[in-house]
């Protein structure tokens, strides 16, 4: 069984699990499966919008698929989830992301 496969089941097991939800997006990451992190990041934040590091994996997702639009959504609402939840050191990131991006 592959990595990914192994997360997919984790994933089967308990799909409310943000964290584990967040692995499974972070192997199509690494995978260069863009669309299928971008999908797959969309239901995390669907199902817990506090989960600040979606957003930015989200939005680089989208760059790399050439959608700069949806990556300025993911980063600005990214960096209002951090304000609510006082994450400091994500909202410099999703902010300086949302500036290179223009």
């Amino acid at each position: 069984m592959s990595r990914l496969e192994a997360v997919r089941a984790l994933v089967a097991q308990d799909p409310n699990n943000s964290r584990i939800r967040f692995m499974l997006c972070m192997e199509y990451l690494g995978a260069s499966d863009w669309q299928q992190a971008v999908d797959e990041l969309r239901d995390l934040l669907a199902r817990d919008a506090n989960y600040v590091a979606a957003y930015y994996q989200a939005g680089r997702a989208s760059e790399e698929l050439g959608q700069e639009d949806a990556a300025r959504g993911f980063y600005r609402d990214g960096i209002e989830a951090a304000r609510r939840t006082g994450d400091g050191h994500a909202l410099s990131e999703l902010q300086a992301a949302l500036d290179i991006l223009g």
